[in-house]
């Protein structure tokens, strides 16, 4: 069973950064698409930025373009989002998840039960 396990969540102030972990086992990186999601309180959850699997395409939502940086290493088997510029409407829980049918340049598909997710980690923007 694909294992996903985010980390790196906190309280930050507006303005601030954190970077997101989320370290894969019993798979590879390279052989699946995999993202980063997040849901608010009250809210449905939402894509926010993907990698395909060779790490040539990435997509990111609207909401967070040009402040967040999705990246991977294979080595380590970890995904990353660094989150930079952070404002109080970023607060949610932050998941990552291989539930993807699609990551490119432009879109990203998912669907809940298409892949595996990690228990998230709680991103809170607050002054």
């Amino acid at each position: 069973q694909l294992q996903l396990v985010e980390s790196g969540g906190g309280l930050v102030q507006p303005g601030g950064s954190l970077r997101l972990s989320c370290a894969a086992s019993e798979f590879t990186l390279d052989y699946y698409p995999i993202g980063w999601f997040r849901q608010a309180p009250g809210k449905e959850r939402e894509g926010v930025s993907c990698i395909s699997n060779s790490g040539d395409s990435i997509y990111y939502a609207d909401s967070v373009k040009g402040r967040f940086t999705i990246s991977k290493d294979n080595a380590k088997n970890t995904m990353y989002l660094q989150m930079n510029s952070l404002k109080p409407e970023d607060t949610a829980i932050y998941y990552c998840s291989t539930a993807l049918q699609y990551c490119g340049p432009r879109s990203m598909i998912w669907g809940p039960d298409f892949g595996s997710w990690g228990q998230g980690t709680q991103v809170t923007v607050s002054s």
